[in-house]
């Protein structure tokens, strides 16, 4: 009898297939954008990816099937769907018209994201972390589609004249790609077991939150919690900078003192 090979499906099977889904996610994006010109539709694209973005981790660990292949996949599906889609809407929709300096800007997010991701896998020692160093690109890509499907494609808040909301696309665009690249550390999501609600209650009290008032705005209240945890990692950055310096130079200040002090007693022959 010939022996009929078999085909072996292992654990990580299951996250890489979230991870497909999030790339599949990304692919839509963009294609909702260039050919359909729904903006809005391809900017839910991107968040189905980020859910499946963040449901590849969650199996991960459920199974105990990480693995470097599938942290690579994840990477490549990322760049997609929160590097490359993103860059799509926000050039079909508005930056074709600056010619070159609209594709360079409307690039930003990938190709920041890219090097994000790149220094992200290059610095990664085994597979959970406490915090990411710079901004992590599915909140980057969220807070820009965020942006543009509930405020600039409504031409909200009311109060912004069309100047006021161009500047702040710029503004938002630019920012995010950024803050991918910089040294801010941001918290990662936290695990959903019992031991990490007792260990940090205030972090699910904030992420459930953001989660119900997106749900009750239909959406709306998605770039404000985004912007606000940018924004917190940024000063938390530039708090803790100062503080270091404060206390290398209270120290340099004792030093001084203790070599003024030594002189003084050599001078007297103490």
């Amino acid at each position: 009898m010939e022996k009929r090979s078999v085909i072996t499906v292992t654990r990580s099977v299951i996250p890489s297939l979230f991870t497909v889904m999030n790339l599949f996610s990304g692919f839509i994006a963009i294609k909702t954008a260039f050919m359909d010109a729904d903006f809005e539709k391809a900017g839910w694209f991107i968040v189905l990816g980020a859910l499946f973005d963040t449901l590849d981790g969650f199996m991960a660990r459920l199974t105990h099937s990480a693995s470097e292949f599938g942290v690579e996949l994840d990477s490549l599906a990322d760049v997609v769907t929160f590097g490359v889609a993103p860059s799509a809407i926000i050039y079909k929709l508005y930056f074709y018209q600056f010619e070159t300096i609209g594709i360079l800007i409307a690039a930003l997010p990938t190709i920041c994201g890219a090097l994000r991701l790149a220094r992200f896998n290059v610095q990664l020692v085994g597979f959970d972390k406490d915090y990411f160093k710079g901004l992590p690109i599915p909140s980057a890509a969220i807070l820009i589609v965020s942006f543009v499907t509930f405020y600039f494609l409504r031409g909200e808040p009311a109060f912004l004249s069309p100047a006021g909301m161009e500047g702040a696309m710029f503004t938002v665009v630019i920012g995010a790609s950024l803050m991918m690249v910089s040294t801010v550390k941001y918290e990662t999501l936290p695990k959903p077991s019992l031991r990490a609600i007792k260990a940090e209650p205030a972090k699910f009290v904030v992420v459930i939150s953001a989660i119900v008032a997106s749900i009750i705005t239909k959406g709306s209240a998605i770039f404000p919690f985004f912007l606000a945890f940018i924004i917190f990692g940024l000063i938390r950055a530039i708090v803790v900078r100062l503080k270091r310096v404060l206390r290398e130079r209270r120290a340099a200040a004792l030093f001084d003192e203790e070599e003024l002090d030594r002189e003084e007693k050599s001078t007297f022959g103490l």
